[in-house]
Order: C-alpha cells, then sequence, then structure tokens
C-alpha cells in the first residue's frame, strides 16, 4: 500500500500540532496551581485585638511561630480602625481579608478569673476567648484550607499561653477544683463564624466543571445550527439583515433557555443550602448574558477560523476560562491575573455577590467587563455573518436572474 505524500505530510502536521496544542493548555492549566502551597502568604488575615491583654498577645506571638510561605500573612489593625466586631464581619465580607481572627473583650481577665474562682471557672466557655471568621463560599476548596489554618492559629494560640504562663498556673492555682482543672487544661478555644456556609458536595464544582458548560453548550449548538443553515441555503435564500436578524433571535432563545437549565440544575443539587428565590433569578440572569457572550464569540470564531483548526480554538478557550476561576489570583504566578477578562472569571465573581448576599462585591468591575466584551462579540459575530453571506450573494443574484429569464 502506497500512501501518497500529501497525506502523510497533512497528518503528521495534525499529529504534531495536536501534540502541541494540548501540550501548552495543560501546561498553562496546571501552571495556576504550581506551587501553590508555598504563595499562601499571599492571603491575608485581619487580626484585632479587643481583649488588648494576655490572650491578644498569644495569638501575635503564635503567628509569628507560623509565620512562612505555607500560612497566610496575619495583618493586626487597632480598635479605631475597627471598633466593632461587625466591622471586623463586614472586612472579611466585603473581600479584603479572606478571614479574620479577634480576641473577645475582657477575654484575658474571665479566663483569671476561672484560674482563680471554681464558681467562676464553673461557668466558664473557653470558645469565648476567641472568634475567628471565613467566607465558605468564596473558591470553597480554599476556604477549607483558610479555615483549617485559623483554627491552628487557634490551637498555636492557646501553646503559647501554656508556655507563656503554664508554670506560674500551676504554682498558684487549686488544681484539686475539678472546674478549675478542666480550665486549666483547656484554656483558650474559639467559637467560629462562617458567612456562607456551603456544605454540597457539588460546591467544588461551581467554578471548574461548571464554568466549561457555558462554553460547550454554545458550541455544540452552532455546529448544528451552521450545518441546518448550510444544508437547507438559508445563507444565500436570505438577507443579510434577515440572516443578523434570525441569528440574534435564535441565540437569545436557545442562550434563554440553556441559562435556565443550568440555573436548575445548579437548584436542584443544593441540598441545604438555603437560597432564595431572587438568587435564583439573578443567577439564572447572570449565566444567561456570560451564555450569549459566549456564543457570539464562538459564532464569530466559526466564521474566521477553518473547521479543521476549530478544535484549536474551543480547546484553548475553554483551559483559560476554567484557568481564570479554577482558584484565587493570589496563589498563582503574577501573570495569570490576565484571567480578569475571561467570562468565566468574571461569571463567577457575580455569583459569588449573588450567593452571599453582597459579599464579594466584584459586579463594578466583572460587568462592565462582561458588558465591553459582549458589545466586541456583537461586532465580531455581524462581521462573521457578513463573510458567511457574501460568498452566497452572486449565487443568489444569478438565481434571481435565471427566475427572471424564465418568466
Amino acid at each position: 500500500m502506497q500512501l501518497p505524500k500529501p497525506f502523510l505530510g497533512a497528518l503528521g502536521g495534525a499529529f504534531i500540532s495536536l501534540q502541541l496544542l494540548f501540550l501548552a493548555n495543560m501546561c498553562y492549566l496546571y501552571g495556576t496551581a504550581y506551587h501553590d502551597s508555598i504563595r499562601f502568604s499571599t492571603m491575608k488575615l485581619l487580626f484585632v485585638d479587643y481583649d488588648q491583654d494576655v490572650i491578644g498577645q498569644s495569638v501575635m506571638t503564635a503567628y509569628d511561630q507560623m509565620k512562612g510561605p505555607s500560612f497566610p500573612t496575619v495583618q493586626r489593625h487597632s480598635l479605631i480602625e475597627y471598633p466593632t466586631e461587625q466591622d471586623v464581619r463586614n472586612a472579611v465580607c466585603r473581600g479584603h481579608y479572606w478571614g479574620a481572627i479577634y480576641s473577645k473583650a475582657n477575654a484575658s481577665s474571665r479566663l483569671a478569673m476561672a484560674l482563680s474562682s471554681s464558681e467562676a471557672a464553673r461557668v466558664y466557655n473557653n470558645s469565648q476567648a476567641l472568634t475567628y471568621i471565613w467566607n465558605g463560599a468564596k473558591y470553597s476548596a480554599y476556604a477549607q484550607s483558610v479555615y483549617s489554618m485559623l483554627a491552628q492559629l487557634v490551637q498555636g494560640t492557646a501553646s503559647v499561653y501554656d508556655q507563656m504562663n503554664g508554670t506560674t498556673i500551676l504554682s498558684t492555682t487549686i488544681v484539686s477544683d475539678p472546674y478549675i482543672a478542666k480550665t486549666v487544661l483547656d484554656p483558650i478555644s474559639s467559637s467560629s463564624i462562617d458567612l456562607q456556609p456551603m456544605a454540597q458536595g457539588v460546591r467544588f464544582y461551581y467554578n471548574t466543571v461548571s464554568m466549561v458548560m457555558p462554553i460547550l453548550q454554545q458550541f455544540f449548538f452552532l455546529m448544528a445550527l451552521n450545518g441546518i443553515s448550510a444544508q437547507l441555503k438559508i445563507f444565500s435564500s436570505l438577507s443579510l439583515k434577515q440572516n443578523i436578524a434570525l441569528r440574534l433571535i435564535i441565540s437569545i432563545c436557545y442562550t434563554f433557555i440553556a441559562s435556565l437549565c443550568m440555573s436548575g440544575y445548579i437548584w436542584a443539587f443544593r441540598e441545604d443550602w438555603n437560597a432564595t428565590s431572587d438568587q435564583f433569578g439573578l443567577t439564572w440572569m447572570a449565566i444567561w448574558l456570560v451564555m450569549h457572550l459566549n456564543f457570539l464569540i464562538i459564532d464569530a470564531a466559526t466564521a474566521f477560523i477553518p473547521m479543521q483548526f476549530m478544535s484549536f480554538f474551543m480547546l484553548t478557550w475553554i483551559i483559560l476560562n476554567v484557568s481564570s476561576s479554577i482558584g484565587p489570583f493570589e496563589l498563582s504566578p503574577g501573570f495569570y491575573r490576565l484571567g480578569y477578562v475571561f467570562p468565566a472569571h468574571e461569571l463567577y465573581e457575580i455569583l459569588l455577590q449573588i450567593w452571599t448576599d453582597g459579599c464579594n462585591p466584584h459586579l463594578y468591575r466583572a460587568l462592565p467587563i462582561l458588558l465591553s466584551e459582549w458589545v466586541v462579540a456583537l461586532g465580531l459575530s455581524l462581521l462573521g455573518m457578513r463573510k458567511r453571506t457574501k460568498p452566497a450573494a452572486p449565487v443568489q443574484a444569478m438565481s434571481q436572474t435565471v427566475k427572471e429569464d424564465m418568466a
């Protein structure tokens, strides 16, 4: 069997180019998490000392022992900047910090009383010494790490307190009293506040697999739409304006229903997540905008990129979008911040704001980016439709001439 040289050359080109395509894309994707464990110091935690005594001092001493590239940076601020505990909570909600920890007012005084009085020790609650806050909905996989590190800081604080005061406490307290002994053994603990609890198993899909769907759905539908339109000669039988109007109507209707379906399966598997009907409607509208944006982008791409190269574009577009939403930019090399321009990242930012009742308030940035990209994509889509109908124009004119001659 003798194969023609053009076949072997074309096959070899496809063989090599596809290997390079997947290699480049997967290197880019894997690079988002490369050495992310040594970048946790770029994540910021807030500390406010309302106690102004030994427990508050123990927190910072414990942090000094844990400080390093693999532990978030704890920034201490004064009571003037954060006069109330609600101010600390608001700082985490607004996204200024990944989490916060604060010592309760008079925590050290209550502990000292519990160590010296059996009655005080009986009612002493060690979890009232410290409180830490985090947002479980924000990049759930990484939020779990923040939660774990805050818990480590609390444990470290208790250890530091024991190291600093253990000998004195044992020599001055009545350890034979069961209540005092219990306080001596476990003097400091904490309470925790999760701004938006998300315990459902699918929460890890929201910023990963789910961000692929708005792209793939448009691609598959456009393949069918373009194939049907070409087979039935829609491009040649309708004018440019009619083709544009038809394509816009179809795109709006399809993405409207597709975004409803995506919002539907997110809600169907929300388990005990206490989401409201208003949040469902806003989620639907946000996904609709991004789906229509992807429709316009892929529609323009199919007009200008030869079909044999569409796989190159689609894979790259999917990987770029998923890479922009899969994890926080703080844990990736700096150049990955170009992900701000990709629809998936902005969609996830909007969804976080919707799902957390206004926490993570980045709508001011995400919506203008998406709308400006939608305008550009619409223009490219119109140019693409003009390109599709242009070759059909001479055929349409010839057909009209034949009809006139026959008449």
